[in-house]
């Protein structure tokens, strides 16, 4: 059975009500202001910091969360998913109840596949997920294209959940333009297919590079900066990734020598078999909540491992060169 897609949305629905976006981050600013631009009536609810700051420069109204929920009809509730039950349930669950109706957004399906987050029964719980980063979105809304996004309904109090999905997802400008699509999904969905994303082929291909940077400079003795290069600094990496969104993952093999198409598909079946075992622990993992329950416990911890890692990466032989070779390059002073 295919996928449904949305093309448009009715955005009437939302346009005499007054919609706060939570989090002035680069998506939080991102779909403020092109809600904005499409004549909607936008606040933005803060904590006192630079987004703060940034929000008012923007040229919103800016209201602590509290007070922004309160003034709201619609709420975009978009801070990073570790924070996100706190704020809703120390900021905002209590100003919901309040109401007779509500229209609460998320662009992840994290806190409600995992019932970190279980919002007011009278609440519409709509999910309006886009599929790339803030800027690419403010670049293809500047030239009034859409982009694709997920839109899925975890509680539709209202009978009109998915009316309200749909006109939001125009209202970020989403769909109803040229390229723009919505596919019909689910919170579930969203949360496996992007944390999948970040557990395998992402992790995968670094430490794929990793590797060939370790063999060709201790092994073989070959220049850092040129291996840097030939990996993904050059841009040659961007620019096949590209193609694979404009015309498919074996397509855009036409663009590659015979000597690249006969390499990459051959060595393909001496590394599937392998990949495809992380693949399916990763999945199971994260279907089951045992990675949600993982990462709770570090964000209590105060991101411990998370900031060691970081750390220790920072540090490597890999990051020196590139830090040498991105200099010559211009892109670092």
């Amino acid at each position: 059975m295919g996928a449904e897609f949305f093309l448009d949305g009715d955005l009437e629905l939302i346009r005499g009500r007054r919609i706060a976006v939570i989090g002035y981050g680069n998506q939080g600013r991102a779909q403020a202001t092109i809600l904005r631009d499409n004549g909607l009536n936008v606040i933005i609810g803060n904590i006192r910091d630079r987004y703060w700051d940034r929000a008012v420069r923007d040229g919103f109204e800016v209201y602590n969360i509290r007070e922004a929920t309160r003034r709201a009809d619609l709420a975009l509730l978009l801070v990073p998913d570790e924070v996100a039950p706190d704020v809703y349930y120390g900021m905002m669950e209590e100003e919901i109840k309040g109401k007779d109706h509500f229209i609460l957004d998320f662009a992840s399906g994290y806190n409600i596949t995992y019932g970190l987050i279980k919002p007011a029964a009278n609440t519409d719980v709509i999910m309006v997920a886009p599929r790339m980063f803030a800027w690419g979105i403010l670049d293809l809304h500047k030239q009034n294209r859409g982009y694709p996004v997920l839109i899925g309904v975890a509680q539709d109090y209202s009978g009109r959940a998915w009316d309200y999905a749909k006109a939001l997802a125009k209202g970020i400008g989403a769909i109803g333009r040229p390229g723009g699509v919505g596919l019909k999904s689910s919170f579930e969905e969203e949360a496996l297919l992007d944390l999948l994303s970040e557990h395998t082929h992402i992790p995968l291909l670094i430490a794929a590079m990793m590797a060939y940077f370790e063999v060709v400079t201790e092994e073989y003795g070959l220049s850092p900066e040129a291996a840097i290069l030939e990996l993904y600094a050059s841009e040659e990496l961007a620019e096949g990734a590209k193609a694979m969104a404009e015309e498919g993952l074996i397509e855009q093999l036409k663009y590659h020598s015979r000597t690249s198409q006969y390499g990459q598909l051959t060595r393909i079946r001496r590394y599937y078999q392998k990949i495809k075992e992380i693949v399916e622990k990763e999945a199971a993992e994260i279907w089951s909540g045992e990675f949600a329950r993982e990462f709770a416990e570090e964000y209590r911890s105060g991101m411990i491992v998370l900031s060691r890692l970081l750390d220790v990466h920072k540090r490597s032989r890999l990051v020196e060169a590139e830090r040498r070779l991105y200099k010559a390059l211009g892109r670092i002073k």
